[in-house]
């Protein structure tokens, strides 16, 4: 990844180009941050960088052990588990929202994100990004901005679990699929459905990165 930080704004410059370098594994799991080489990189001082590292640490993008810096976590499957129990209870909530109070505009939003992950997909790609917008766009529809502040921090670790995984085309294909049928759900503001699916499409994810 090329860097090109310019200094107004700084700070949360220094967090984006982290947060990236991170969810993409780039900085892999279980990687220490090597502070001073990065911040040569990144062509800043290591006050910038160590606010950074503090704040992915605040969303568990990162793990400060005193005296020996930060590292990339690792995750087990107890702490998969766990994950996936919040993200699964934050977003079905999300979903049941999303059909009750959707927009037009939103089920315009949602099919264009799906219509630009499958048209990724079909090039050998599913960036995490595109994934990210369509449960971003959901979120928008749920009109909830305390559910979606928590569910963007649980969906951040999530991805970051999945930057250490080579997941399957047939994973990647069902989760499209996926997606298609809760835009479905939710254009038919069946809130019980939206709900189930969003389920399903959860444990398949949960399952797929335990193996």
């Amino acid at each position: 990844m090329s860097v090109d930080l310019v200094h107004t704004g700084l700070a949360g410059q220094t967090v984006a180009v982290l947060r990236e370098l991170v969810l993409t594994g780039e900085i892999a799991a279980g990687e220490r941050i090597n502070e001073v080489g990065l911040a040569q990189r990144l062509g800043i001082s290591r006050g910038p960088l160590r606010e950074a590292i503090r704040h992915l640490a605040s969303e568990g993008l990162l793990v400060l052990t005193p005296n020996r810096g930060a590292h990339v976590p690792v995750a087990d499957n107890t702490g998969v588990h766990a994950l996936f129990e919040l993200r699964s209870a934050l977003e079905c909530a999300a979903a049941r929202l999303a059909a009750a109070r959707r927009t037009d505009a939103d089920l315009t939003r949602m099919r264009e994100v799906s219509a630009a992950s499958r048209a990724a997909f079909t090039t050998g790609e599913f960036p995490y990004r595109l994934d990210l917008a369509f449960h971003g766009a959901l979120l928008e529809a749920a009109r909830s901005p305390l559910v979606a502040e928590q569910v963007r921090l649980a969906q951040q670790r999530v991805v970051l679990l999945r930057a250490a995984k080579e997941l399957t085309f047939s994973h990647e294909q069902a989760s499209i699929d996926e997606h298609d049928v809760l835009i479905e759900a939710i254009g038919d503001q069946d809130a019980d459905r939206a709900a189930a699916v969003m389920a399903t499409h959860l444990d398949r994810v949960r399952d797929q990165l335990l193996t």
